[in-house]
């Protein structure tokens, strides 16, 4: 959170390791009370944390923890109880093209090609038709989806649909890549080559992502660092720094290791 020092300057005491002026994006001390039948509920309490910019980070916890909420808070779609979310220094209050955001459901529009799609955040910028001709062709190629610019969702495979919206996320060039169980609604072999795909379009682009999932092993996967979440309410109980280089082999003891660490967090007690 921050609060003043004796100098009358502001300071950071949030559950991550870095301050909102060197964070893409930081949540301080974000919370969320519902009303059910009149009584208040408490979804979410004092979530704080910070994520690099250019850090892949993701978001872990037990059912009912409060994932969906905090990320639909992060990316302007939810309003916070209190607290506040801040992009690159800036508090968020609504949605913005500074954040690309992903869901697990495609979202795409069934009439529209590819490309179309891929294109349609970039109608209302201020770039030429050239210029968003050329960025559509240049994040169709960055997800192999080069040959299939003319062809329209109902012909794509579910993992050829998300690559269309990681593409269109990254089309409007955020700076930050917000998602949610993108990958949920496939094969889990579909699902571990779009989490390789992944790594390799962050890799070319240098972008912040922080990801949200309930699947440990993607998490271990993926991440440089894991927030993992308690319930009742939804709070931070943990980061996890993953310290194991990438590629990582799911075969592997340090692997196992933070599987196991983090799936002992997630059930661990209050």
């Amino acid at each position: 959170m921050a609060r003043m020092n004796g100098n009358g300057a502001d300071e950071w005491e949030g559950g991550g390791s870095l301050p909102p002026a060197a964070a893409s994006v930081a949540l301080d001390r974000v919370g969320k009370t519902y009303s059910a039948d009149g009584d208040p509920v408490r979804a979410l309490d004092d979530v704080s944390f910070s994520v690099a910019d250019g850090e892949f980070v993701c978001l872990v916890g037990p059912s009912g923890c409060g994932k969906t909420t905090l990320f639909r808070i992060v990316a302007g779609l939810t309003e916070a109880t209190d607290g506040r979310v801040l992009l690159d220094g800036t508090e968020v209050t609504g949605p913005t093209t500074d954040m690309g955001v992903v869901f697990q459901e495609y979202h795409l529009f069934p009439w529209l090609t590819v490309a179309e799609n891929v294109g349609f955040g970039l109608e209302r910028s201020d770039r030429s038709p050239d210029e968003r001709e050329r960025r559509v062709d240049e994040m169709l190629g960055l997800v192999g989806l080069t040959e299939f610019r003319d062809a329209y969702p109902k012909s794509l495979s579910g993992g050829m649909k998300q690559r269309v919206a990681i593409a269109r996320a990254l089309a409007v060039d955020p700076d930050l890549l917000l998602m949610d169980e993108p990958f949920g609604a496939v094969d889990a072999q579909t699902r571990e080559m779009l989490q390789r795909e992944l790594l390799d379009v962050w890799a070319s682009t240098g972008k912040t992502v922080l990801f949200v999932t309930h699947d440990v092993a993607e998490a271990v996967t993926l991440a440089d660092r894991i927030v993992v979440m308690a319930a009742d309410p939804g709070r931070v109980r943990e980061v996890v720094d993953v310290d194991v280089g990438r590629p990582r082999e799911r075969g592997d003891a340090a692997f196992a290791e933070y599987v196991g660490r983090v799936r002992e967090l997630i059930g661990a007690g209050p």
